[in-house]
């Protein structure tokens, strides 16, 4: 890796990414005074004149070309900023360019939110990392698990990994037995988890085997406590950062190794500003440094799936879970034989509409043994939503597209712009209904499960419950300690969490992940049944977990998969299906969305880009292979009061769909001030 030491320096004239939202780089004129600092070259911070203030830029390259306009100066080299290395800074304008987004944007990400701070304040957070006592000792490999390093090792320099092992195979293991060694190489590693898997379990795990080698940045660390975590990775003081998305910006001096764990996750691809997904560039980072990637995943995502099937990533294997633990046993109830059932026993009533006999049952007897059950669904509140039985009227968000969640007795919320309402006796359309909540929340369910089991230690874990880092702490360690019997929760407890007291899961309805308009919904209610199902029995020595999903359609695919453990037979099944229609990881795909406050106005700017859109694909043969769908109303219509259209752009692959996308976002003069338009180069989700 070259460390920028060549060249440029003493330049005159500098092209300069600017921390602004616009497409290219401005030159700027170094004055004598700085021509001879030797802190001017590629790579330096600076501060630079924009319009009337003065903004952070990064300087890229020396340049002979004045270009039209009258040239402003270099203010002053920011030398607290510290010079981003080459392989590092190729990396972020290879971002800005396939991401379509602007170089100086994508650069300013990379810094800390404070100045250096030299004298560190001890932090009062329990979300950071402190050295153990004593560090634990590694547990004995399983076969498995040291053929899958030794694997990895033997392979030095870049490549990426796909490790695929069903749950509770140990990969975690796995990670750290890798990241010793890269710490005892004298290198530095990064360690990617989806946001909500940065709990005190897998903190505690990394910390009590590398100690103080461990940094940590997540969205719940104070802007200083970021910032020193920052500074902690760029001097070397720490060699290990684990973090979220955004902790693959902090720039190592000294990377050795990535690893992403749950790689599947759709909370890797970021859905505003720069829309990246975390692996993907995780993965040409370490093809510009050098280094190996590591994905890990029992349910890989099916591009990733695909790639190691081409060969393009090295598969490897986990298909047993450690110590020979039996994976769960699996039960599908079908909902509508339950109903007709208790129709004709007479016994409708007796239990909640949502509770199966067969559930009910199973946490009688998990609980009598004084084991942990876990119940999960994928919809917070009471209801999804309150309906009039007489006329219909069922309450909206005013400022979005979508209905109102009832929480508690009374309280109407919006979950994409926080606006609530009290819900009224009657009903405000007709005057004479009286509102009723339909469908089911985490609420109810809680409620309901008191009434059954009142001697039942009960905790709900969703996001209306757990709003803090330290509550979901606190709830996690309750769970660790027994202190629970009975889990509720949404998603939050499908991602990685590792209790030894839980045997029984149960997924009340499963279909709430089925019919999303989404070409994904298959693979992710798959990877969500799988996930969840995880969880159940992972430290049983002698029987199984128990997972009983409860559905309307026990038919659906990811059910029938799920059940069997079959990850390449739906892997094979959905393929097959996206291969017919070019969908990804076949094609590739964009999506352009445009919003703004007049609907008039977002319609029609959608319509001109799609006929700029026509015009461009019509004036060159490159673009044979693209393929334009809408533009349409987005299924989410409007959320805080934008209304939102998008059109999507289709190609045989990357380097088309990429080239296409930025020739048609180069030039958005036309563009009204009150619209945006929004590229998002492969696009993860369409709603």
């Amino acid at each position: 890796m070259t460390d920028n030491s060549s060249p440029n320096l003493g330049a005159e004239l500098w092209k300069v990414a600017v921390d602004a939202p616009l497409p290219t780089t401005f030159t700027y004129r170094a004055p004598l005074d700085l021509r001879a600092d030797p802190n001017l070259r590629r790579g330096a911070s600076v501060r630079v004149p924009l319009g009337n203030r003065q903004v952070p830029g990064v300087l890229l390259s020396a340049t002979n070309d004045p270009g039209e306009f009258k040239l402003k100066n270099i203010s002053a080299i920011d030398t607290e900023r510290p010079l981003l290395h080459e392989a590092f800074l190729q990396w972020l304008e290879w971002l800005a360019k396939y991401y379509v987004y602007p170089i100086g944007q994508t650069v300013e990400i990379t810094f800390p939110p404070l100045k250096k701070q030299v004298k560190a304040r001890k932090s009062k957070k329990a979300a950071l990392t402190q050295e153990p006592e004593t560090l634990s000792v590694a547990p004995k490999l399983m076969p498995e698990q040291a053929q899958v390093i030794s694997a990895i090792e033997s392979s030095p320099g870049f490549g990426t990994h796909l490790v695929h092992g069903v749950t509770g195979s140990g990969k975690t293991e796995i990670y750290m037995k890798l990241l010793e060694d890269v710490v005892a190489n004298g290198k530095q590693g990064i360690v990617l988890v989806p946001e909500i898997s940065l709990t005190p379990q897998l903190i505690d795990r990394f910390t009590a085997r590398l100690g103080n080698a461990v940094a940590v940045i997540h969205s719940h660390l104070t802007p200083r406590e970021k910032t020193n975590q920052w500074w902690a990775m760029v001097e070397g003081k720490k060699q290990i950062l684990i973090g979220a998305r955004s902790a693959l910006f902090c720039p190592l001096p000294n990377l050795g190794m990535i690893v992403i764990d749950e790689e599947h996750e759709a909370s890797f691809k970021q859905d505003e500003k720069l829309k990246y997904h975390a692996r993907d560039a995780a993965i040409m980072l370490g093809k510009f440094s050098n280094c190996p990637v590591v994905l890990g995943s029992a349910t890989p995502s099916l591009e990733s799936w695909q790639n190691a099937k081409l060969g393009r990533f090295k598969l490897h294997q986990l298909k047993h879970r450690v110590a020979d633990r039996a994976l769960p046993t699996i039960e599908v109830i079908d909902l509508r034989g339950e109903r007709e059932e208790r129709k004709a026993e007479g016994t409708v009533g007796a239990l909640p509409f949502w509770l199966s006999d067969t559930l009910y049952t199973a946490i009688d007897e998990t609980l009598a043994k004084g084991q942990q059950a876990a119940l999960f669904l994928n919809r917070r509140g009471i209801a999804q939503a309150v309906v009039c039985p007489d006329c219909g009227w069922v309450p909206a968000c005013p400022n979005c597209e979508v209905k109102l969640t009832l929480h508690g007795k009374s309280h109407l919320l919006c979950h994409y712009c926080d606006y609530h309402e009290t819900l009224t006796e009657y009903c405000t359309e007709c005057k004479d209904g009286e509102p009723k909540p339909i469908g089911l929340g985490t609420e109810l369910v809680e409620r309901d499960l008191a009434k059954l089991f009142p001697q039942a230690r009960l905790a709900r874990m969703d996001r209306d419950e757990i709003t803090t880092r330290e509550e979901l702490e606190d709830a996690v360690r309750s769970i660790e300690r027994r202190e629970v019997d009975i889990l509720v929760g949404t998603q939050m407890i499908a991602k990685g969490l590792d209790f030894p007291g839980l045997t029984l899961v149960g997924l009340v309805m499963a279909d709430v992940a089925f019919n999303l308009p989404d070409f994904r919904a298959s693979e992710r209610a798959f990877q969500l049944l799988t996930q969840v199902a995880g969880r159940s029995g992972r430290h049983l020595d002698e029987g199984a977990g128990r997972v009983i999903i409860q559905t309307y359609n026990p038919e659906h695919p990811s059910i029938h998969y799920t059940v069997n453990h079959d990850y390449d037979g739906f892997a094979e099944y959905d393929l097959a299906f996206r291969e017919q229609l070019n969908y990804p990881p076949f094609g590739r795909m964009a999506s352009f969305r445009i919003q703004g406050p007049d609907e008039a106005k977002v319609a029609r700017a959608s319509h001109h880009l799609k006929t700029l859109a026509l015009s461009l694909k019509s004036k060159s043969k490159n673009f044979d292979s693209v393929e334009l769908l809408g533009p349409n109303e987005a299924p989410l219509k409007k959320i805080r009061n934008n209304y939102r259209w998008q059109m999507v752009v289709k190609a045989n692959d990357a380097a088309t769909l990429g080239s296409f996308c930025r020739a048609l976002a180069e030039h958005q003069d036309w563009v009204p001030s009150t619209i945006k338009i929004m590229v998002d180069i492969d696009a993860a989700h369409l709603l």
